[in-house]
């Protein structure tokens, strides 16, 4: 149940110079993407800016993006919430447009204990059995770690088939993998861990920087599980530097930079997000430069 390859793209929301979601951008973005190295979008996760679309905006990218890529690429549906009853009810609605699974983020703001936060994945898996959940573990963003052990008695839900672990702590991803099934799918959150992560047991990367190199990013994954790891080594390190400069500032402010340099008419991030500074534009402009990106 759920497999979602090896490069899922936490994909961008474009947005007009009014402030609202420009959905024919959103939908070429998709199919540039799907053609170009992404296995899965992840459509409206913090990269897709979720904490400023509402739910209509959402639900309407996930149709649009759906069936754009339809037969090309999987769709993930960012559904996740902090309050349970609201990710069941976003959840069963992109489930019933055919979405092939929803990435749901520990709670924000209000710190549920492990306890709590069982209890919320379980109400979701629950209330939609037949849709794969990818869990989404993210303590810089959230103010909450989900613990491997929590972890390792989700996977033992039929429905949850993975986490996005971007805690950054490859100790925590070492003891996921050690306590969970070998089907249990673990996708690193920072494109600089995906290397480390895959040497561990994680499948792939849930990426930002595949808005620019999916390509490349599919032959390090590809290279890495043939036993070529020098190769992967060698566009791990060549990709560094611009896995470094997309994280200058708070995600996505600089991909969105960068694909306003190679052209795209993304529109800018939504308050309280603001526009990239002169010195953040300048080091993504060398990047790009030398990655020959633009």
């Amino acid at each position: 149940m759920g497999d979602f390859g090896r490069v899922l793209t936490a994909m961008i929301t474009p947005f007009k110079e009014d402030g609202s979601v420009n959905y024919d951008v959103a939908a070429e973005l998709a199919a540039h993407l799907a053609n170009n190295g992404t296995d899965t979008l992840v459509v409206c996760g913090t990269t897709g800016e979720s904490p400023t679309l509402t739910w209509e905006e959402e639900y309407q990218l996930f149709v649009e993006v759906l069936q754009t890529v339809a037969g090309k690429a999987k769709v993930i549906a960012g559904c996740g919430s902090n309050s349970t009853k609201e990710a069941i009810t976003a959840t069963q609605k992109a489930a019933k447009i055919g979405v092939h699974g929803s990435l749901q983020v520990v709670p924000y703001y209000n710190k549920p204990p492990q306890a709590g936060l069982e209890a919320h994945f379980q109400a979701i898996a629950q209330a939609c059995p037949d849709l794969p959940l990818l869990l989404y573990n993210i303590p810089g963003r959230t103010g909450q770690n989900l613990s491997s052990q929590t972890v390792a008695r989700l996977a033992e839900i039929n429905n949850i088939v993975g986490i996005k672990e971007a805690s950054g702590n490859l100790d925590q991803a070492s003891e996921i993998r050690r306590l969970t099934p070998k089907e249990f799918q673990i996708y690193a959150g920072d494109d600089s861990l995906t290397l480390p992560l895959l040497a561990i047991g994680a499948k792939g990367v849930v990426s930002v920087a595949s808005h620019l190199v999916g390509n490349q990013l599919q032959q390090m994954i590809q290279a890495f599980s043939v036993g070529k790891t020098q190769v992967a080594t060698e566009i791990h390190l060549q990709l560094f530097p611009l896995f470094k400069a997309l994280f200058l500032t708070t995600n996505p402010i600089p991909v969105k930079k960068a694909l306003k340099l190679q052209g795209w008419e993304v529109g800018s991030t939504r308050p309280p997000l603001c526009e990239a500074d002169s010195e953040v534009s300048h080091k993504l402009e060398v990047v790009l430069k030398e990655l020959s990106l633009i």
